[in-house]
């Protein structure tokens, strides 16, 4: 019997593992399905495309055939290691729009304003740069900023965006998202900082804190209405964990309502339909799924300065050599040094377009590199209307279940993505890339109507690694945690993940996940949620504990 059972130990799980343990009086144990996170390619920066590739530390998830995408299949990575998917994620450090947030408030979820945000985005962050009062500069999530942009396709993609008529921004992260701006990163000492690395290494030795790895969490355990434990296969046996206090989910998009249906929570004609006894009808359980739909306009460049040097196998077998002896060189970096947060119609409250400038040209997560010159003006739609499932296909906890995200479902998402392919072309069609501009790769100069231009999207669009919601926060019938993210009708379980967004923000996931388990934990721990003013005396208590 222990106080806490955390299950997943993604960026939420290592999150509460970290606080929770804090508490000596606590007995904490975090499970994790997948193993350690020794791979040396998780802690390189450049090793997100090896491991990608590898498929080492994923859990190898894939789409049904999606409907609107001519039936094709996707790829989903995500991670299955200590650190979850922030141990095989690009690094990318956003926080997405605040309107974002005010609409959870808007929503009825109490205390998830973008102001009751803030404050635990700056409590997890320690910045390269310092503190602001956007940022923290002492929180255990490491994140870094090139110190300098040198690279000419980057002056040009910016230099085109003051052309094209865009503005600039300084700090995606601070008092304006919109425009063209530096990538903040995940990135310290020239490693990955993941969750993992930031959260749950530096704790890991703590008495009260036991973290069991290849442990595959298989059901809840639920007596007279209250979450007592679970159960969970290691080594091919059958295990039972017990909590006193509660079993926290935190499995995300996907493993935390897979487990919940496994468990008699969800859907009740589903579950029946499966053989499995309903313990507590919630019907929102694995509905609302949204993610960030990606695609790009691929430009030739005629001059040989890409990224695709350090992707042949001479290069890059010298770019981790290197880094290997002496943590410098190309691998120190993820290659992604510039971004833009766009407006496809000029009266939005906020950009509906974030765009990735990649030196290079590839398809397929990365997969298969294009062997020519060129760069990438990659864009997703920042606010999906489409809504999918996750639905489990049966009883078996080792059956994968069934993503079906329903990708342009929403005719207004299809205008988006059409909208980000013609303001890719506007970019660089502008005069700083004159004297790099090949022909267009792809989709071709002969893609001008709106036809082609949509049979490329369905033909080429993936996703870029940021599902939501499935599990989503409110008080309405499809709502699975109130607003202090405890599973609704069962006590002493909560999810604190990415699911329990009610919407997806308008940008990377990471940051939003690791500040949603920031502010969990203070609510599992029965303390006052942050505010601008508690957080200076919370950073102080903190420092004074050092």
């Amino acid at each position: 019997m222990v106080d806490y059972v955390i299950v997943g130990a993604g960026s939420a799980g290592c999150v509460l593992a970290n606080r929770l343990s804090a508490v000596r009086e606590n007995d904490v144990v975090l499970l994790e399905a997948g193993g350690r996170d020794t791979n040396p390619f998780i802690h390189m920066p450049a090793g997100y495309l090896a491991l990608m590739k590898s498929g080492s530390v994923d859990w190898h998830y894939h789409t049904d055939p999606q409907p609107h995408l001519d039936n094709r299949v996707l790829f989903w990575p995500r991670g299955k290691v200590l650190g979850g998917s922030s141990s095989i994620n690009g690094m990318v450090y956003i926080r997405g729009h605040a309107s974002d947030y005010d609409l959870w408030a808007q929503l009825g979820n109490r205390g998830w304003s973008y102001g009751d945000c803030l404050p635990y985005f700056i409590r997890s962050e320690g910045r390269q740069a310092g503190a602001d009062e956007f940022h923290g500069a002492d929180g255990p999530l490491r994140t870094s900023r090139l110190p300098e942009l040198t690279h000419p396709l980057t002056k040009a993609w910016f230099a085109a965006g003051e052309q094209a008529g865009y503005r600039a921004t300084d700090d995606f992260n601070g008092a304006e998202l919109e425009g063209f701006g530096p990538v903040d990163s995940t990135i310290a000492d020239n490693q990955r900082a993941s969750a993992a690395r930031c959260y749950l290494h530096p704790v890991m030795n703590r008495p009260n804190l036991k973290v069991i790895t290849r442990a595959l969490v298989s059901r809840v355990l639920v007596e007279g209405g209250r979450a007592v434990g679970i159960e969970y296969i290691r080594g091919g046996q059958v295990h039972t964990l017990r909590a006193e206090r509660e079993v926290i989910l935190s499995g995300g998009a996907i493993n935390s309502p897979q487990l919940l249906q496994l468990s008699g929570i969800g859907d009740g004609d589903h579950l029946r339909s499966l053989g499995i006894k309903v313990v507590h009808e919630l019907k929102g359980v694995g509905q609302n799924l949204q993610d960030h739909l990606a695609c790009g306009v691929k430009q030739r460049c005629t001059q040989p300065i890409s990224f695709l040097k350090h992707t042949k196998p001479l290069g890059a077998t010298k770019a981790f050599i290197q880094y290997v002896l002496t943590r410098t060189g190309p691998a120190t970096s993820h290659g992604l040094e510039a971004m833009a947060f766009l407006k496809s119609q000029s009266d939005l409250v906020a950009p509906d377009l974030q765009f990735f400038f990649v030196l290079l040209m590839y398809s397929d997560h990365g997969r298969k590199i294009t062997n020519e010159h060129g760069f990438m003006a990659y864009f997703n739609i920042a606010r999906p209307e489409s809504r999918g499932t996750i639905m489990i296909r049966s009883a078996d906890p080792l059956q994968h279940p069934a993503i079906r995200p329903n990708y342009l479902e929403a005719p207004e998402d299809v205008r988006n993505m059409r909208d980000g392919i013609r303001i890719g072309r506007e970019i660089i069609a502008q005069k700083a890339f004159d004297p790099y501009r090949g022909d267009e790769y792809a989709p071709g100069s002969r893609a001008t109507s709106d036809a082609d231009i949509d049979s490329y999207v369905r033909q080429t669009c993936e996703t870029i690694y940021h599902p939501v919601g499935t599990c989503k926060m409110g008080s309405d019938p499809l709502a699975v945690v109130d607003d202090h993210l405890r599973v609704r009708g069962i006590e002493g379980l909560r999810v604190i993940d990415a699911s329990i967004m009610p919407r997806l923000v308008s940008g990377n996931t990471n940051a939003p996940t690791i500040m949603i388990a920031e502010k969990g934990a203070d609510f599992i721990l029965g303390r006052q949620p942050l505010t601008a003013a508690t957080r200076l005396a919370d950073t102080a208590a903190r420092q004074a504990s050092l």
